[in-house]
């Protein structure tokens, strides 16, 4: 029957839920009934929503199913300030769990018709007296539309209990609005053939309810609640955020690097002549030429000698602080010297909007790298020190000779020289 509807008719019940999301822009929602947790899948990407909770009687197909609403790939890599916590419950409707309560948003998308009149009737006591949500949202078949269905005799699943017209719809739901303090909008989604659509209304008829009295009301029932906790917890899953420290430092920390390392590009094409890439990089990022230009006043080198193994005997009066060294007279006979582009945390702040975001200040900035192993600062702690590129290539080619002595010398090398063992073709047909 469906196919009578463009788009199909559960897309739309689906997408009638999303709109009332995206212009309520409830914290927490619960899906009544969310089995192979469809609309569960849709509603993750509204991130203002910070609970998502669904609850089915059927286990088993939520196992099968609660994986699709794993972070993916893209969450870990450009995680947000929003907070996303998943749980999946099994669970009957008819039973309390105080975990459920004081929700923004309950949905009840074609759920009741599978239920028994008497265990309606604890549906309603469950969902509007004691759950108590600020809205709810209840679809169910309308017999009345039945008729211009092709091919249907009686109801339209073997499940159903029963179907209701419009007319015991509503009753029902006035009733419910009268018993535990709601208002109720009734529409619906499937629009009926033309000409007839007041007569015989949607195909699935819609009830939007509304709290009366807000949270005011949700507060003071909560008092006499019971704690009841019915409900097995299936899956749970936290998104990753930013308000988490660890990753915020991480995203701060690939920020930092990719902006000063383009930093020290600018100012080592600049000191070269050779033409670089970083000013195309700004106007497709939508940075601009202007922060790189700015920071040519701030960007300078600095002569940082270090030296190894006997060397080291040989330096003046050299002074140690937090792993760098740093050197007060004097010069070592050495001839290696190790120059270092200096990149002003100043400069590197107001270069790119990310990090003056997630850190906050340009002292807050020093801080977080003071603490990073991996992150080398001036003296004075106002500017960032990456190793000059020249540099950077030799110890690229030192590692590189390094990596393929210690091949020859565990035997990979030979390894590598044999053929690979010829995998069996895959039988494609064999596998449709």
């Amino acid at each position: 029957m469906e196919p009578m509807f463009t788009p199909a008719l559960h897309r739309q019940r689906h997408q009638f839920v999303i709109d009332f999301v995206k212009r309520k822009k409830p914290k927490k929602v619960l899906d009544l009934g969310c089995c192979e947790c469809v609309l569960l899948k849709q509603l993750k990407f509204h991130r203002e929503i910070e609970l998502l909770v669904g609850l089915d009687i059927d286990g088993v197909q939520v196992k099968k199913k609660m994986h699709g609403l794993a972070p993916i790939s893209t969450d870990y890599l450009q995680p947000s300030y929003d907070q996303l916590r998943i749980e999946l419950y099994q669970g009957s409707v008819t039973e309390k769990d105080a975990r459920l309560r004081g929700f923004d948003l309950v949905t009840s998308i074609e759920l009741i018709e599978h239920l028994t009149l008497a265990d309606v009737e604890l549906f309603s006591e469950v969902v509007f007296g004691y759950l108590t949500p600020e809205a709810v949202i209840v679809s169910t078949p309308n017999s009345d539309f039945n008729p211009f269905l092709p091919g249907l005799v009686g109801f339209r699943h073997i499940d159903h209990k029963f179907e209701w017209t419009r007319t015991e719809f509503k009753s029902w739901a006035m009733k419910v609005c009268l018993q535990y303090g709601y208002e109720v909008e009734l529409t619906g989604v499937g629009q009926a053939p033309p000409g007839q659509q007041e007569r015989v209304g949607f195909c699935s008829q819609i009830g939007v309810f509304h709290r009366l009295g807000g949270k005011e009301r949700y507060n003071m029932f909560d008092e006499d609640a019971e704690d009841v906790f019915s409900y097995t917890l299936l899956y749970s899953i936290i998104y990753p955020s930013l308000h988490d420290n660890n990753i915020l430092r991480r995203v701060l920390m690939c920020e930092v690097v990719y902006w000063a390392d383009k930093l020290k590009r600018r100012w080592t094409a600049e000191e070269t002549g050779e033409r670089d890439d970083t000013d195309d990089l700004c106007q497709a990022e939508g940075e601009g030429g202007e922060c790189f230009r700015a920071s040519e006043r701030h960007v300078d080198t600095e002569e940082a000698q270090t030296a190894c193994g006997a060397e080291m005997k040989t330096l003046v009066d050299q002074e140690e602080e937090d792993g760098e060294l740093f050197w007060r007279r004097g010069q070592p006979d050495s001839d290696k010297w190790r120059r270092c582009v200096s990149v002003p945390l100043a400069v590197l702040w107001c270069c790119c909007p990310k990090v003056s975001v997630l850190s906050g200040s340009v002292s807050n900035l020093r801080l977080l790298l003071m603490d990073e192993p991996g992150v080398k600062l001036s003296q004075d702690g106002s500017a960032m020190l990456l190793n000059h590129q020249e540099q950077d290539l030799d110890d690229d080619e030192s590692d590189d000779d390094e990596h393929r002595a210690d091949l020859e010398d565990s035997g990979y090398a030979d390894a590598r020289q044999c053929p690979p063992l010829a995998e069996p073709e895959e039988d494609w047909e064999a596998n449709v």
